[in-house]
């Protein structure tokens, strides 16, 4: 059996020991465990890196600690607005939502495209026609209440501020997951609910294929958090692909290049989790902190937020 691998990630940015008390740094261990643990599982009882990837994302997604399904972030217009992808490394397939509203679970919605749409993309109104049609799960608005994302909505709604996330701090909501199947092949999700206060139906890098979210088998599986415009305009996530298959690069010095180098030259801020086809897996981050895990059948699980 080939090597089983995986990563997930749920924000980067400014993480330190004194944004967080002890009480709320046990919650997002505690759901990154379980997230991590249950897309483990997955795949040693033989599922499939697309299975194991989505099914990680899901139970980030209706934590309320992160920007994502149950803890997205409010916009302009007091609404949410969510963004997602999915890849798989063996077929290149893929499925994107943009703009969603009362979607439970996007990254199913992209789940759904990617096996049921000719197409790849679909946002707003008609992600959600699509969703329907494939019985993905809605909720009603209050579902994705949260008092705490509300007051920060609040105290910048009436100016044309936004946040990165739901912090005054820098910090970049979006959860994805990286994996390695039992047969070799990879996948990658991400999933976000973007911006608080943003205006104007923005989009960032997350359900771009190539910028936010990436698998090739002959390489390697991404998917980022950070500063969304810089991750679009840098494609993050192809650029770690092509350094591997084009200048044979290891992914560990693909990751590096791209992270640490390149994107802080023109002032991009974040990380992103990579795993490769041999199992090899990298977690790098420019920010102050990441929350990230990750576990192989050669190491044992990891989960961690600040730069330890």
């Amino acid at each position: 059996m080939n090597k089983l691998a995986i990563a997930i990630h749920g924000g980067a940015g400014t993480i330190t020991p004194a944004s967080l008390t002890p009480e709320l740094e046990k919650a997002y261990r505690g759901a990154l465990s379980r997230a991590l643990e249950d897309g483990y599982r997955v795949l040693t009882e033989g599922g499939t890196a697309l299975d194991a990837v989505e099914l990680a994302v899901v139970r980030l997604e209706d934590s309320p600690l992160f920007n994502a399904g149950k803890g997205s972030v409010f916009t302009k217009e007091g609404k949410h607005e969510m963004d997602a992808a999915i890849m798989c490394g063996k077929t290149l397939e893929a499925g994107a939502v943009a703009g969603v509203r009362s979607i439970r679970n996007p990254i199913r919605l992209t789940r759904a495209i990617l096996e049921h749409s000719d197409h790849v993309f679909l946002s707003g109104y008609g992600a959600e026609e699509f969703a329907r049609k494939y019985d993905v799960a809605f909720e009603p608005e209050d579902y994705f209440y949260d008092p705490y994302r509300y007051q920060q909505w609040r105290d910048v709604r009436d100016t044309d501020v936004f946040m990165l996330d739901h912090s005054k701090e820098r910090k970049f909501g979006t959860v994805g997951a990286v994996a390695l199947d039992a047969s070799g092949n990879l996948a990658a999700a991400t999933s976000t609910g973007g911006m608080t206060n943003k205006n104007y139906n923005r989009i960032g890098d997350t359900p771009l294929i190539g910028a936010g979210t990436y698998a090739n088998n002959t390489t390697c599986a991404i998917s980022c958090t950070g500063h969304g415009e810089f991750f679009m305009r840098a494609v993050v996530a192809y650029d770690v692909s092509c350094l591997m298959e084009y200048k044979g690069y290891t992914l560990q010095q693909a990751c590096d290049l791209v992270v640490m180098d390149k994107l802080v030259k023109f002032g991009g801020e974040g990380g992103l989790i990579a795993v490769d086809a041999a199992g090899n897996m990298a977690l790098p981050f420019n920010s102050a902190g990441m929350y990230r895990g990750c576990r192989s059948t050669e190491t044992d699980a990891m989960v961690a937020i600040y730069k330890d």
